[in-house]
């Protein structure tokens, strides 16, 4: 995928095509002035932008997903460790937990995916 950063528009946008796919551009033409008060013209020009970017397709006047929201935000997390901590997840929850302290439930949780990483 191209660019995998999303201003809140574009975001709120996704998450409506993801949440509701497949549909028809009709369908997404009246989600969109329902939540996000657009006119069509804006909600074609915001699904081409998006569509140039690799995130969704328009095939026969159906809108889909060509990457599914857990992949997407998936991307977009690994490239902000890449890009912010040189690619270290140590370095990264060393920042994060410095302003916030973790739950038991939390610590938990990161310890059973490590477990499971290094089992593999």
């Amino acid at each position: 995928m191209k660019n995998t950063k999303l201003g809140t528009v574009e975001s709120h946008f996704a998450d409506l095509v993801w949440e509701n796919e497949p549909l028809s551009t009709s369908e997404l033409i009246k989600i969109c002035e329902k939540e996000l008060n657009w006119k069509r013209t804006t909600t074609y020009t915001v699904l081409k932008r998006l569509s140039d970017r690799g995130l969704f397709q328009y095939v026969d006047g159906v809108v889909s997903a060509k990457i599914s929201r857990d992949d997407f935000y998936s991307m977009q997390s690994k490239n902000f460790v890449d890009e912010a901590f040189n690619g270290s997840l140590p370095a990264f929850l060393t920042a994060f937990t410095s302003k916030k302290k973790l739950s038991k439930e939390e610590v938990s949780e990161i310890k059973k995916l490590i477990d499971s990483y290094e089992g593999e």
